[in-house]
Order: structure tokens, then sequence, then C-alpha cells
């Protein structure tokens, strides 16, 4: 049995449906081997729809990220846990009590990277909130059909900014027209990036995930206001406000 399955008293903690003696017997499941009824449940206790998380649920990590060295579904978990809890800062002081753990699932995301998996979105998602950048971790989308709401730095007005097949450009949403006052966004060279852009642009690269790296050249790119002409920057407009975005470390 994995050890923190032993040394964690679960009857002190709450999983998102009440008490969590439960997360003991559904961990040593899983454990055992495939159990898709076991994982579906402990998958509802602990990240419930995932949008909802407990302290059972971080408590949860170092028996979770030692099973995903091996178990995809555990590394699933683990890293929809994170971000979660990232996303709603209820649990980062207890995220801290993990970092070794956090550390390691970044790793195994990462590999994970390396593999070009079908979830390969979800995976790149989760390995942001690992890294403290739950905000992008959140709204970030494969540049398809992309929309990011920021406010102009210069005069307040709502800037919608479209990445995608569509067009890339900001504009005024009017929900009666669409976006009118269209203009062209203007991407960042790649040997220009710096900071988060800069190496979720290297591993998207690294990857072949040519759609996701171009996008990520305008999102770290400029965009001008309809109304004053100003020119900003599109990441640093998207504001801490949309989400937080606290760093472990």
């Amino acid at each position: 049995m994995l050890l923190n399955v032993r040394v964690v008293d679960w009857t002190q903690l709450e999983d998102v449906f009440g008490t969590a003696d439960q997360i003991p017997v559904l961990l040593a499941r899983v454990e055992q081997g495939s159990d898709d009824v076991a994982w579906q449940e402990l998958g509802d206790r602990l990240c419930h729809q995932g949008e909802t998380v407990s302290p059972a649920s971080v408590a949860a990590l170092p028996a979770l990220v030692a099973l995903a060295r091996t178990d995809l579904k555990a590394l699933d978990l683990a890293g929809d846990i994170v971000c979660c809890a990232m996303e709603h800062q209820t649990d980062v002081s207890l995220l801290r009590d993990h970092e070794g753990s956090i550390a390691e699932l970044d790793d195994l995301l990462d590999r994970r990277l390396r593999t070009r998996p079908s979830n390969y979105q979800t995976t790149f998602r989760n390995l942001l909130a690992a890294r403290g950048h739950v905000r992008w971790s959140k709204v970030l989308g494969d540049f398809t059909d992309d929309f990011y709401w920021v406010s102009c730095p210069a005069c307040s007005l709502d800037v919608t900014v479209a990445i995608g097949d569509f067009g890339r450009y900001s504009a005024v949403r009017d929900w009666d027209l669409g976006d009118v006052d269209r203009r062209a966004l203007r991407p960042a060279r790649a040997a220009d990036l710096a900071g988060p852009g800069r190496w979720m642009h290297d591993l998207a690269v690294r990857d072949g995930q040519t759609k996701l790296a171009e996008g990520l050249t305008f999102l770290f790119g400029q965009g001008e206001c309809s109304r004053c002409a100003n020119v900003f920057r599109i990441s640093e407009a998207h504001s801490p406000g949309n989400l937080p975005t606290e760093r472990l470390t």
C-alpha cells in the first residue's frame, strides 16, 4: 500500500462529498490494478467535475503522483487537482506542503507531452498549473476558436482579442453586429519571447504543435485599441484580475 495512504489520518479530512475515509480504500484499489469504477469515484471525490477540490484532494497528491509514474489516469487526476486548487486559491497554502510531489508531477507531465498524446492540450494546461501559471492554464485554448477579453491600458475600453482560424484581431464586441472595428494583431517574434511565453512556445515547438506555437506568438504579441489606437501587449493587458496567478514558489 502506498505510504501516503498509511500516514494520512483521512478521518480528519473531508473530500468533496464529506468524510474522506473512503479515499485510502479507493487508492488501494486503483494501486492494485485497473479499476474503472474506483477511478471514477476517486475522481468524483477528489476533483468533482474538474471544478471542486478539498483538503483531501491535496493530501492525496503524493499517492497519486507515485501512481502517475506508471498510470496515466493518476497523472490526469493529479494535474486536474493542482489546476483546480490553484484556480480557486482555496488550498494554495496546502499545496506548498507538497512542493516535492508537484515538482515530480511537473516532470511527469513534461515527459508525457514529449509523446505527443491525444490529450496534449489538457496535459499542457496541467503543466502550466503545476508551474504556477493557473491563469494561462484555465484560459488557453488550441487557437482554433479562441477569444480573450482584455481592458485597454490607456482608455479602459473592453477589447475582444480573437486568435483562431477565423482571424487574429482585436475589436469591440457588439452583440448585434459582432466584432466591429477590427485591428490586426501584431505577433511577437519567437526570438523576442521571454518568461512563460518563451518556454510555452519552446515546448510547443519541441513537440511539433505548430498551431499552438504560432498562436502563442499572437497571445504574447500586441493588439490595438479600437477607440484610442493604443498599442498594448495582450498578455499584460490580460491582467491577474482575469484569474488568480499566485505561484507556489
